[in-house]
């Protein structure tokens, strides 16, 4: 039996970094996903009103990057010196910086005008430059050829696995990788690990 209950609905959202920290340190877990459309009726019994949530030790917990966090340092995935757990958190609150905009675009229904000027936005604008941050946060640890933090796979490398497919479902865009090769080729690195690829491969198809 799994130590570790992890509740969250059948997408990626907020719940497949944690899902990806457990693959990779390869932790039996048991993933409960929820159709949204029962969210309304089951809202009311979850502890904290909010998903994901971790359940472990008898006690349930939530906030997504907290657990997240937690996670990655029990198995080993955050960095191997308080330095790099440091950068680590770095890279991971950029790429969370990142995906906050999209929640403004959601704001407004399909053909509205502000939308597609926020999705312009987004895509000529904003996330470009937080592409931009990331390369060089890469590229500042030996030029990019290996990982963001020290000389070992983290969770800030496993972000990037969760953050270009997320952003392409819900802005429904390419993200433009080829501009920025050494995040292209971590990201292709890291998602040809087997247990991620084959993790990967049997991903759900959701909007988000």
């Amino acid at each position: 039996m799994s130590d570790y209950k992890l509740t969250y609905f059948d997408g990626l959202g907020l719940g497949e970094l944690i899902r990806l920290i457990f693959v990779q340190a390869d932790v039996s877990f048991k993933d409960v996903r929820i159709d949204d459309k029962d969210w309304d009726t089951i809202k009311p019994t979850v502890t904290y009103g909010v998903l994901p949530t971790l359940e472990t030790e008898g006690q349930t917990f939530f906030q997504s990057i907290a657990i997240a966090r937690y996670l990655a340092r029990k198995f080993g995935l955050a960095g191997k010196t308080e330095l790099e757990n440091f950068k680590a958190d770095i890279v991971i609150d950029t790429f969370e910086d990142a995906y906050k905009p999209i929640s403004a675009y959601y704001r407004f229904e399909d053909g509205d005008k502000r939308k597609e000027e926020l999705k312009n936005d987004y895509v000529n604008e904003i996330l470009p430059r937080f592409l931009g941050t990331l390369e060089k946060l890469l590229k500042s640890n030996k030029n990019g050829d290996e990982y963001f933090v020290g000389d070992s796979l983290t969770w800030a490398d496993l972000h990037i696995v969760d953050f270009v497919p997320r952003v392409e479902r819900l802005v429904k865009i390419k993200v433009p990788l080829e501009n920025y090769p050494k995040l292209k080729n971590l990201y292709e690195r890291v998602s040809s690990q087997p247990k991620i690829a084959d993790w990967i491969a049997k991903r759900a198809d959701s909007w988000f």
